[in-house]
């Protein structure tokens, strides 16, 4: 066994190479530039659209409007209604699987690049970095004595942190119908205040005070992300082949025996949970690879190669085997076979999304009834729902077999108000002699932009029997 080989295995066997922090410092991770930072500004940038989302108009109206209160979900030219929530279930769907087969393949990226709770702790540690200064000022204030100047350094990060995290919390809101007016009016039910309430106090205390713990106790993600990755996952790697034994090293010199990790500890300072990725995968690594960023710096700085710390599997480092591609892998297999099957089903409900919705109720208690003509009436509820944000006119008519059929009451131009479901009461009757072997009778409903129709059927004693 190689001297490197029994090294690594006493680094691993060390009871306290494996540390997490669990709270009881707060990390000031310092800011490095490099490739993987400047994924996280475009990062930030995905989020963009959550703030200016409210204020975008179609056709004269808020462009994306969950109005609760009529139970309308408008998504520019689109109206979604309860009817057709199970949409929903697909998007979700979706988006849980698509979660899965993203860290199967890279691990925590999301958490990572786009949760907002990653999200919202860059930006609150942004502006602790431009307000108190680089980690050592930060830990050094933090230390300090209460002082006028510690004070109105604290009270400005905590007025902007607080400042953010509200602006979140209203903009939320007003997806809602809730406008700025009605806050500045004071013109809010408990209900809106409680939310707003909760949702900044939540990006206050989960983005400025918890940070890396949200993670850790809060969010579930991080406790079974353990189970979604195998030896194919890629993730930031310390290649500790490469880089053991550790030894300080100036730029041009060689010590025998060494590898290439000078032990400057600037991967760890970059961390955003305090990672030392150099110990291996824990738990708390969100692999956002700014580790990487700060070690190839370093290289380029002493002469060595960079990707010391690096994007790559378990199979590639331990065992120099090429990434099997994606359709090999029987996980990703799985969870690409359900991400087509729920996009597929969502596509199909999204291209048939009527603007209207059509439900005929036969009566029961009677089936039908005899007139004293001797002819058999029966009575049918229609449900015409209007999906459409203005008042609708459609007309009534049927189509049957049955000779002689006919409405008791003219259905012309029937109007139906936006975003309503209307009954409408139909009566046909028929002499039984003219009615044979087909009961079936068809209502068409026709509107301005689309004409539906329901199959159903006509009774008589004959048909009972």
């Amino acid at each position: 066994m190689s001297d490197n080989k029994i090294q690594l295995e006493n680094l691993y066997e060390e009871g306290d190479q494996w540390v997490q922090n669990l709270g009881d410092e707060t990390i000031h991770a310092k800011r490095m530039g490099g490739i993987f930072r400047n994924f996280k500004w475009l990062a930030i940038i995905f989020w963009t659209p959550f703030f200016i989302g409210p204020y975008l108009t179609w056709n004269d109206k808020q462009a994306i409007l969950f109005d609760m209160e009529n139970r309308q979900y408008h998504l520019f030219d689109i109206t979604i209604f309860p009817q057709d929530i199970w949409m929903l279930t697909m998007v979700l769907l979706f988006l849980a699987i698509l979660l899965a087969a993203m860290t199967t393949v890279l691990g925590r990226v999301f958490c990572g690049y786009f949760c907002f709770q990653t999200i919202w702790t860059d930006i609150f540690t942004w502006v602790e970095t431009k307000v108190e200064g680089t980690p050592m000022k930060r830990r050094k204030l933090d230390k300090a004595p209460m002082s006028f100047y510690k004070l109105k350094t604290k009270l400005i990060k905590h007025a902007i942190w607080m400042s953010i995290a509200l602006f979140s919390g209203v903009t939320w809101m007003l997806y809602f119908g809730v406008t700025w007016a009605d806050y500045f009016n004071a013109d809010i039910s408990t209900i809106t205040l409680t939310i707003t309430v909760t949702i900044a106090s939540g990006a206050y205390i989960f983005a400025g005070f918890m940070r890396e713990q949200t993670c850790l106790w809060v969010c579930p993600y991080a406790r079974i992300q353990g189970a979604m990755v195998d030896n194919q996952s890629v993730m930031p790697t310390y290649d500790h082949y490469r880089g053991e034994n550790r030894g300080k090293l100036k730029k041009g010199e060689f010590v025998d025996g060494n590898g290439d990790c000078i032990d400057c500890n600037q991967c760890v300072a970059v961390c955003p949970t305090g990672v030392d990725i150099r110990k291996g995968q824990e738990y708390g690594c969100i692999t956002c690879g700014l580790c990487i960023d700060a070690c190839d710096s370093v290289m380029e700085k002493v002469g060595k190669p960079k990707g010391l710390i690096r994007y790559t599997s378990l199979a590639e480092l331990e065992y120099k085997q090429a990434p099997k591609p994606l359709y090999k892998r029987p996980r990703v297999i799985v969870y690409g076979s359900i991400l087509v099957a729920a996009l597929s089903i969502l596509a199909y409900g999204m291209s048939t999304l009527a603007p209207m919705d059509l439900k005929v109720l036969h009566d029961r208690q009677p089936l039908f009834v005899q007139l004293s003509d001797g002819s058999i009436r029966n009575k049918y509820e229609l449900k015409v729902m209007n999906k459409t944000d203005k008042d609708m006119q459609v007309d009534i008519s049927f189509e049957s077999p049955i000779k002689g059929l006919k409405f008791k009451n003219s259905l012309d131009l029937v109007t139906i108000p936006t975003g309503n479901v209307k009954s409408i009461f139909v009566y046909l009757s028929a002499y039984e002699n003219n009615v044979g072997d087909d009961y079936e009778v068809t209502f068409v409903v026709k509107g301005a932009q689309s004409t539906l129709e329901y199959k159903t059927s006509f009774f008589t004693p004959r048909s009972m029997r």
